[in-house]
């Protein structure tokens, strides 16, 4: 019995994977799939021996798994889509040398020029915000802007 299975798997082996490769356009994994096909008839060779055409049912075996390997990959394929991350775009040099020259300011500064410039709020629910009055938050606005502005033309000239 194991010799007759050793000449059918010699006798289509071949055949079966170079019909597999053009499929899968990969002799690897051709071969893995056929060679999985004859360990199921393997398996079975007591009965597949018994068929008109063995060769037929180890051939539809290998097809079949050659067709879940492409449902399975086509599915991890539309899977691994949903999961990516999007691609964001670096931030621009502008923007980094602004948060570098916004880190360069004083804390109060700083928080003042977010909030009024990023954040949008008026320099009144600031002031309320911070517990100061609105003529503090007016300096910190201005020393701010001349802290940045200098900082971001010394930049410019490097």
């Amino acid at each position: 019995m194991d010799r007759d299975f050793g000449e059918f798997y010699s006798t289509h082996f071949h055949g079966l994977t170079l019909q597999l490769n053009a499929y899968f356009g990969d002799m690897e994994h051709a071969q893995d799939v056929v060679q999985e096909a004859f360990v199921r008839a393997f398996d079975r060779w007591g009965k597949v021996s018994g068929y008109e055409d063995p060769h037929a049912w180890v051939r539809r075996v290998a097809w079949n798994l050659a067709t879940s390997h492409w449902r399975r990959r086509r599915i991890a394929i539309a899977h691994a889509l949903t999961q990516r991350e999007p691609v964001v775009q670096g931030p621009e040099p502008d923007r980094v040398a602004l948060v570098t020259a916004l880190a360069g300011l004083p804390e109060n500064q700083r928080r003042a020029m977010i909030l009024f410039y990023l954040a949008d709020i008026p320099i009144a629910e600031i002031a309320l915000e911070e517990r100061v009055p609105v003529g503090t938050v007016k300096s910190w606005l201005s020393r701010g802007r001349s802290a940045l502005s200098a900082q971001l033309s010394m930049g410019e000239q490097r």
